[in-house]
């Protein structure tokens, strides 16, 4: 699992509010955040992004092809550049949900590897999905006790707060975002509005 502490979305706030700005004259707000019982003795809030965003894909109008996603073009050049300014570098990770490997994917975690002790990371992912296999990854991810709620964008499927590491401000922790024929991913629901999501 991938370590997230509150810091780790510093660096990406600024950015994130001008996005979610241009973005929230015609955008809905966002889902209530899911409240489920547990002890919430551990569960940690995020910096948020811009609360008044709808989490859901950032779309330029310079989308990039489906077939030649990268992690330096999935988000946007200027959090890219923010990243490795600070010298911060992307892993390519197979895009996995459950036991399900989408092939086709593109998984990235961003953070300093070079620093051992370091434990802030951002992920970032985006598949081609078919309609059986996002009928049967969502089955299994809400069998675990992940909460699906549905939006503007598509089907959020976030896990549970009272198991999250950290959760954004609205108190979701790891989502997917499941639209026609695709399916993101952000280590939480509002890093969503930071993917440029491909083909749109």
């Amino acid at each position: 699992m991938i370590a997230r502490v509150p810091s780790r979305l510093a660096l990406t706030v600024l950015l994130a509010a001008g996005i979610a700005v241009a973005a929230s004259a015609c955008a809905p707000s966002p889902a209530p955040a899911p409240t489920m019982p547990g002890d919430g003795g551990t569960t940690e809030t995020v910096a948020p992004v811009d609360p008044s965003a709808s989490p859901g894909p950032e779309e330029t109008g310079n989308a990039v092809d489906p077939a030649t996603v990268t992690c330096e073009n999935l988000i946007g050049p200027d959090l890219v550049t923010e990243l490795t300014d600070q010298g911060w570098t992307a892993r390519k990770d197979p895009f996995v949900i459950g036991d399900t490997e989408l092939p086709d994917g593109t998984a990235c975690t961003w953070g300093d590897f070079d620093n051992t002790t370091g434990d802030d990371l951002l992920l970032f992912g985006w598949s081609p999905i078919t309609a059986e296999e996002a009928a049967t990854v969502q089955t299994s991810l809400e069998a675990e006790g992940w909460i699906a709620e549905d939006g503007s964008e598509g089907l959020y499927v976030t896990e549970d707060p009272a198991q999250a590491i950290a959760v954004d401000e609205d108190g979701y922790g790891m989502t997917y975002l499941f639209g026609d024929g695709w399916v993101m991913v952000s280590d939480t629901k509002q890093g969503l509005i930071l993917i440029e999501r491909p083909g749109a």
